[in-house]
């Protein structure tokens, strides 16, 4: 349950007053909607981009914290909403993509909602085994929730949910399917379940869609399996806060 929040704000000397407001306008409205208290932070100025560091903590009964080192082999893979969106949204942004739902994706982009009340509705029914948010793009952050657990997977491509484009060439059912394995900051939960406790799993959870999209196996590999039934390694393509 998050709690508290401190933000350090860095300005450029082209920041306006008005973007300042407004920015910290969606700070307090998200931080409203979550229970939140702005506890402080620093501020600067910059001559290069501003830029904006968050800490946020919060707390967890002893004993119930959901870490990514609890999957086991046979669990079942889920993800909350629809991936990709978030990157669909910048791109649309930055070149006007046709989408079929472009103010949707915009504004996965623009507005990113943590998935805070079904973490909590996990973990206090004990019905996950592991879990993450999806801030790097499924493929890594799939990678670094099976590194943690000493596991591997499959994946099955057509349970992805990817976002909808109407668009041709490049702009295909396998770009969008890059888009939800690589593309990131959707903020979605990533989430393995035992197979006893699959009953208890809603195909929604306040309107939120819930997708079972592969398995956990005993393997160290992951691998993409394809609507053809064919197989493929699964590649951490996301975002690598370390890549040079």
């Amino acid at each position: 349950t998050p709690r508290f929040a401190l933000i350090s704000l860095a300005l450029s000397k082209q920041a306006s007053p008005d973007w300042v407001e407004g920015f910290y306008a969606g700070v307090r409205s998200l931080a409203r909607r979550n229970g939140v208290t702005i506890i402080g932070g620093d501020t600067a100025l910059v001559s290069h981009n501003s830029f904006v560091d968050v800490v946020v903590a919060g707390e967890v009964p002893a004993g119930r914290a959901l870490r990514r080192s609890g999957a086991r082999p046979g669990d079942q893979i889920f993800v909350s909403g629809r991936l990709g969106l978030s990157a669909l949204g910048l791109r649309l942004l930055k070149t006007r993509v046709a989408a079929t739902s472009p103010n949707q994706a915009i504004r996965a982009h623009l507005y990113p909602m943590p998935r805070i009340e079904l973490g909590l509705f996990l973990s206090q029914k004990r019905l996950a085994s592991a879990l993450m948010d999806l801030s790097d793009g499924l493929s890594s952050d799939l990678t670094r929730l099976c590194q943690s657990s000493g596991v591997g997977a499959a994946v099955w491509a057509s349970r992805i949910p990817k976002p909808a484009t109407a668009a041709k060439g490049k702009r295909s059912p396998a770009w969008a399917m890059d888009l939800a394995l690589n593309g990131g900051e959707d903020y979605e939960l990533l989430f393995t379940v035992p197979p006893r406790k699959l009953n208890r799993i809603p195909p929604r959870f306040r309107g939120l869609p819930l997708h079972c999209i592969g398995e956990v196996q005993q393997t160290k590999s992951l691998s993409l399996i394809l609507p053809d039934g064919t197989s493929r390694p699964l590649e951490p393509g996301g975002w690598d806060h370390f890549r040079t």
